[in-house]
């Protein structure tokens, strides 16, 4: 699996409800029910320090079902920059698609769609990128848009038995499983030195920080 930097960009695509906030199965409608799980805005402004773009990609159907308007979820985005400008970080770009599943889009996930458009902008190889999510979805999309897919148990995923989990997971092959955005984002971030390090023919010490549940 290549994890080599197109253009000497390191991105991470990242999932929302369950990775950075709180699951509700209600949506996320306005700025104050936007919930941060613990750790999730240090972990990404970690990532921002240690030279990694961050970029949202979220399903949105709640605009298709008329429960939020752009306006409404343009302010939850501009509440969560807000929030992770507290913790020196920040999201490059937020990419969202608006549809329900039966407008039959191509920018949906798990479609590859919005991911595909994230790396046209920003001008990357997708087998290069990182793709954190919550769900199973995430992990069908960051394989069907040829991403480096990880999967958190921070959402709906965590409340799993240990053979339901891994049900889930033999969709994927190859899934990272991570505790939470703290854990991955200490994996990507080491994994990512120690490539540096090899690139040079230097010997990194072993990392003793949140890693792997696998």
């Amino acid at each position: 699996m290549r994890t080599d930097h197109a253009h000497g960009m390191k991105l991470v695509i990242l999932g929302r409800d369950g990775t950075i906030n709180r699951y509700r199965d209600d949506h996320v409608k306005a700025p104050e029910e936007l919930d941060p799980l613990p750790g999730a805005l240090e972990a990404v402004a970690r990532l921002n320090h240690s030279g990694w773009h961050t970029v949202l990609a979220t399903n949105q159907a709640g605009i298709g079902r008329g429960l939020l308007d752009m306006a409404s979820l343009n302010a939850v985005h501009l509440r969560l920059n807000q929030l992770l400008a507290e913790k020196g970080g920040r999201l490059d770009a937020a990419f969202f698609c608006p549809h329900t599943p039966e407008e039959g889009c191509d920018c949906r996930k798990p479609l590859p769609g919005l991911i595909q458009q994230i790396g046209q902008r920003f001008d990357v190889e997708l087998a290069a990128v990182h793709m954190v999510g919550a769900s199973l979805t995430d992990l069908l999309t960051a394989r069907a848009a040829g991403c480096v897919p990880h999967v958190v148990l921070s959402g709906p995923l965590g409340g799993l038995e240990a053979h339901q989990l891994q049900e889930v997971l033999a969709a994927v092959p190859g899934a990272r499983v991570h505790a939470d955005l703290t854990a991955c984002a200490e994996v990507i971030i080491q994994e990512g030195r120690r490539r540096i390090a090899q690139q040079r023919g230097e010997t990194l010490a072993p990392d003793t920080q949140a890693g792997d549940l696998n």
